[in-house]
C-alpha cells in the first residue's frame, strides 16, 4: 500500500463521497439503467420510437428525451407511462438513510 496516497485501500464509494459526487454519479447510473432498459424492451417487442412514442401517448421528441441516459428531467409520470407502454411496472422505495 502507497503511504503517500490517502486513498490507497479505499474504494471506490468512499472517494466519491470525499468528493461529493456519490449521489450524483449514482442518479446517473439509475437514468442510465432504465433508458437501457426501456431501450431493450422496445427492441424485444420491433418497436420503433414513432411507436412507442404513440403507445405512451406523448411526442416523439419527449420519449428521444426518456431515451437519453444524459439527460435527468425526466417526470416519474413520464417513466410510468413508458414503462407500462412495454408492459413492465414503475417501482419505487424509500428507505432509511
Amino acid at each position: 500500500m502507497d503511504r503517500n496516497n490517502p486513498h490507497a485501500g479505499s474504494t471506490l464509494e468512499s472517494l466519491l463521497r470525499e468528493e461529493d459526487a456519490y449521489e450524483d454519479i449514482k442518479n446517473d447510473a439509475i437514468k442510465s439503467v432504465l433508458a437501457y432498459k426501456l431501450h431493450e424492451a422496445m427492441a424485444a417487442q420491433n418497436l420503433s420510437k414513432a411507436r412507442m412514442a404513440k403507445r405512451m401517448q406523448t411526442s416523439r421528441s419527449q420519449l428521444d428525451r426518456l431515451l437519453d441516459p444524459q439527460n435527468e428531467g425526466v417526470t416519474l409520470h413520464t417513466l410510468k407511462r413508458a414503462a407500462e407502454a412495454v408492459g413492465m411496472r414503475l417501482e419505487l422505495e424509500l428507505r432509511q438513510a
